[in-house]
């Protein structure tokens, strides 16, 4: 197959070239640097700062200083975004794993991306911060345009944010809809349940006392 972004084919280019197109993701279990602080963790995110050139060290101090300074700028106002200025000097590894959660998702804001692959964003996270994180998302994208496709098994937060919802199964895709349409569809019950509705009736119906009695009435006749 390929992959196809904003209508380009990018199914050849490796994972930074994709990244500087607006693609980017996070990750189920976090990948932040643990001995950087937060502010740190985002500010290294841009791509193309002066000061990753030496030479703009030695010869354009003044213009490395003022991208710094934008970039620093930047983390602060994405911080103050999500909550996460208290905690802005503390190193990275220290935080919990809701406030690392937010912090990726932070990552992402200071690329301006396109489209942001979530990796089970709901996964180690408690339901105070996990409330947050789906509140950040949505004004993601209603106020500011990003688009973002969800990896996730937690159906209260997949009720909240997917419209519309993609349900797969051994790499096909079962079905694509509304959130209760999925839910209640019978491939995807018998894919992950193991039974349909049917068989469930089925089943319960044959423990029913009543239907039991009839059987062994319907047996006893045979006999006579």
């Amino acid at each position: 197959g390929t992959i196809r972004f904003l209508d380009e084919d990018i199914t050849a280019l490796p994972t930074d070239a994709r990244f500087h197109k607006g693609l980017v993701r996070t990750f189920q279990i976090p990948h932040e640097f643990h001995n950087l602080s937060a502010r740190e963790n985002l500010m290294m995110v841009p791509p193309h700062q002066p000061g990753e050139n030496l030479f703009a060290n030695w010869f354009a101090p003044g213009k490395v200083r003022a991208a710094e300074e934008a970039v620093r700028h930047k983390a602060d106002a994405t911080l103050a975004f999500l909550e996460l200025t208290h905690v802005a000097d503390e190193r990275a590894g220290n935080l919990s794993g809701g406030q690392k959660k937010l912090l990726e998702l932070g990552r992402t804001m200071m690329t301006d991306a396109k489209l942001v692959l979530l990796d089970e964003p709901a996964a180690g996270v408690n339901r105070t911060l996990l409330r947050k994180l789906e509140e950040k998302i949505l004004i993601l994208n209603r106020e500011r345009g990003y688009t973002f496709i969800l990896i996730e098994h937690d159906m209260e937060m997949i009720e909240k944010l997917c419209h519309p919802v993609v349900c797969m199964a051994e790499g096909k895709v079962l079905i694509q809809g509304d959130f209760y349409a999925v839910r209640s569809d019978a491939r995807v019950l018998e894919a992950y349940l193991g039974e349909t509705p049917t068989a469930i009736e089925r089943e319960a119906a044959e423990h029913d006392p009543k239907v039991e009695e009839l059987r062994e009435q319907e047996l006893h006749r045979e006999d006579l």
